[in-house]
């Protein structure tokens, strides 16, 4: 049947979805501007499996976003598809987390994706893909500026979404640039990409596997609540 669980949790959107060869069944995320998926992860792989009337045991294999994004987020979900999959003895599968938020919107021909993630202050993670969803260009941690995608910008249009896409769009003054607001990585976009890895046995060591973190974890200053 390939009934796969799908998480998400890079960005602030705490995403959770069911698929069935591909179809998804049930999906219920949450974005409320801070991160809660410590909190809210297994409620809400609960409550897809209720609304789909399965069971734990039903359950496949586990797809999980792999990355570029939040630290505290990516380990969260692959800790949870890890103790899944050990307590099921079934298949990790590993989706990048920029290539579900490119196949969250339809483009026409000529046209280009650029999906971004929040990297704090003017960086972004961002790729780009074409008009069949295939990543063009590596993935890369950048700061950005002025002229900051224009090989691709004097090409034709390029839409750019997710977090990191709104504070580019004071920068990025180009006729063919578009900025759609409102994206963000989901494990609804997630279900046919990993309907595909399954399909192909594309699977990661459940021991082994880390989320693709693109940058170091840096630790923040901590506060002197004495002076």
């Amino acid at each position: 049947m390939a009934i796969i669980l799908n998480i998400e949790t890079a960005t602030k959107n705490c995403s959770v979805s069911l698929s069935e060869k591909g179809i998804v069944l049930s999906c219920i995320e949450l974005n409320e501007g801070q991160f809660s998926h410590a909190e809210k992860l297994h409620d809400f792989i609960l409550e897809v499996l209720k609304f789909s009337n399965l069971k734990m045991k039903d359950i496949e294999a586990v797809a999980v976003s792999k990355g570029p994004g939040s630290y505290t987020g990516l380990r969260i979900g692959v800790s949870a598809a890890k103790g899944i999959c050990f307590a099921l003895d079934i298949p990790l599968i590993s989706v990048p987390t920029l290539s579900s938020l490119a196949n969250s919107i339809k483009i026409k021909k000529g046209e280009y994706i650029i999906p971004m993630i929040d990297a704090r202050r003017m960086e972004v993670y961002s790729s780009v893909f074409d008009d069949e969803y295939n990543q063009i260009r590596e993935t890369k941690a950048e700061i950005i500026d002025e002229v900051s995608f224009s090989e691709f910008l004097n090409q034709g249009k390029v839409y750019f979404l997710g977090d990191g896409a709104e504070k580019c769009k004071e920068l990025i003054q180009n006729k063919n640039a578009v900025f759609l607001e409102n994206y963000f990585p989901s494990a609804n976009e997630m279900a046919k990409l990993s309907y595909r890895n399954f399909n192909s046995n594309n699977f990661e060591d459940v021991a082994y596997f880390e989320p693709y973190y693109l940058k170091d974890f840096v630790a923040g200053k901590p506060k002197n609540y004495f002076n």
